[in-house]
């Protein structure tokens, strides 16, 4: 047994290495994680990027100092750039912020006071709703002004092409016409436009209560408490009964059902089959995000109204690109309506879908490769003294929720969760895989999921209650698995049994 196929990579190297347009940031210890929560001077220092709607990338911070040199902007403001003049009547609405500048930019520019609340809760509500200003945008603005000296090299297909390739990968993986496909600047903008749809539409209805079913990914539950002043959440995927009940007194009222298949990061399945009668009998769309399951993992076509899916994932696979896309099905009444479902989603910058084009080639490949080697670790796990419990989508609990016309037996999903029954930080600290934000990258990577994304909840009694009460355990490992050899990947685990 070797460790040469993986390396330690340092603190704050970006993932994948040397790509400044990495949308994920090494993290090898758990003291880094924690620091990096904590927001500590030393580790500010280290970690210059990361995720994009959670680090400001450089170069915007660079192009804001411009812009503010530019148009003579007052030191009492912060210059915020976004992806859109849209999204800068959309946040100046929000908080009614007025403080007018006149630009002519090919980019939005918000200035918000210093010194105060507000400036946190834009930089927030950004990041929920996914409008950041493209990092291949700010970088082509920053090279013609000579503000950086080169442009990072990389593969990308022609412009005139980007677009279609991916819609037409992405129609034909989900059976759907061209047409039904939209694609936004990340995940989180492709959902917020989805629910500001429901919204318009479902609200003359007199349709006001979207439920939520499953604890779902932390920005999602975020966009809909902005957006939707009556909302259920139904915390246990597997209490279905518990939202049949509601729904026998409330059906009528639900604008829309939003759900995970599978959930992040336990990969928790609904009874499919029996949410569809229940959405059919009451008339309420169901939104499904596929981003863990992918069209390839799971047929879901039956059975979703509204698919949504971060091509930052699977579907990209190197890490390296934001974006998301929405999938209406033909199969249900909504199509019609797409103009209302795709008008909230911000523009795509053209070089990222020139990038996504090259890599969106080969996303079917990918995801069977990732599949047998998820297979593969789940069986050694099963093996394993120091394994806890382990997570994953074909558990045999999770496949009795789905019918044999939507899985094959050997397509697992990409993500498998774990704890240990020995310390944590020295199991996390010990393994030489990339270790970060994000997921469904070629390459293995870890994440501490709990302290990456619920950090504030472990830190409190109450967060630590609220922790217990949905079964998410602290030190959970979640494992995006990679396309290297399997034996490899097994290996790194191999050397925790000491």
């Amino acid at each position: 047994m070797s460790d040469s196929f993986f390396k330690p990579i340092p603190c704050g190297e970006t993932l994948p290495p040397n790509n400044v347009h990495a949308v994920s940031v090494s993290m090898p210890t758990l003291q880094d994680v924690i620091d990096y929560e904590e927001q500590t001077p030393q580790i500010c220092e280290i970690i210059k990027s990361g995720y994009p709607r959670f680090i400001l990338h450089p170069y915007l911070k660079i192009l804001a100092n411009y812009i503010k040199e530019k148009y003579k902007v007052s030191d009492r403001y912060e210059v915020v750039v976004l992806s859109s003049q849209k999204a800068v009547k959309l946040l100046s609405d929000k908080y009614y912020i007025h403080n007018k500048i006149d630009i002519d930019e090919p980019f939005g520019v918000i200035l918000v006071q210093k010194e105060t609340s507000q400036l946190q809760k834009v930089l927030t509500y950004i990041q929920h709703v996914g409008c950041n200003l493209s990092s291949r945008l700010a970088e082509n603005y920053l090279y013609k002004l000579g503000l950086i000296p080169k442009l990072h090299e990389e593969e990308l297909e022609e412009k005139t092409k980007a677009k279609d390739i991916i819609i037409d990968v992405l129609a034909k993986a989900y059976k759907q016409p061209k047409e039904n496909v939209c694609l936004a600047p990340s995940g989180m903008n492709a959902i917020y436009s989805i629910i500001r749809g429901l919204n318009s539409i479902q609200s003359h209805n007199g349709r006001t209560i979207l439920v939520q079913f499953g604890w779902l990914y932390l920005d999602t539950m975020n966009i809909v408490n902005h957006h939707y002043q009556s909302q259920k959440i139904f915390e246990d995927i597997a209490r279905i009964d518990l939202l049949e009940k509601y729904l026998e007194t409330n059906g009528f009222k639900v604008a829309g059902i939003i759900t995970e298949i599978p959930t992040n990061p336990q990969l928790k399945s609904v009874d499919i089959i029996r949410l569809r009668v229940l959405c059919d009998r009451f008339n309420i769309p169901l939104i499904i995000d596929t981003t863990f399951a992918t069209p390839y993992n799971l047929n879901l076509t039956n059975y979703a109204d509204i698919f949504v899916e971060s091509l930052t994932k699977f579907a990209s696979g190197n890490a390296d690109v934001l974006m998301g896309a929405i999938i209406l099905n033909k199969k249900h009444n909504l199509s019609h309506m797409n103009y209302e479902f795709f008008k909230h989603c911000e523009p795509v910058y053209i070089k990222d879908m020139q990038r996504l084009a090259i890599e969106i080639k080969g996303y079917e490949k990918r995801v069977k490769t990732i599949s047998k080697n998820t297979k593969a670790l789940v069986e050694y796990f099963k093996t394993c003294s120091y394994i806890d419990k382990i997570y994953y989508c074909l558990s045999d609990e999770n496949k009795k929720n789905y019918s044999q016309t939507m899985i094959d037996e050997n397509c697992y999903t990409g993500i498998v969760s774990v704890t240990f029954n020995k310390p944590f930080e020295v199991i996390y600290n010990n393994l030489n895989f990339a270790k970060g934000p994000s997921l469904g990258t070629e390459f293995t990577l870890l994440m501490p999921y709990t302290y990456l994304a619920h950090y504030d909840l472990i830190k409190s009694d109450k967060g630590r209650e609220l922790l217990d009460k949905i079964s998410l355990p602290i030190n959970l490992l979640r494992i995006s698995v990679g396309i290297e050899p399997a034996e490899e990947i097994i290996n790194q685990f191999n050397k925790l049994n000491f």
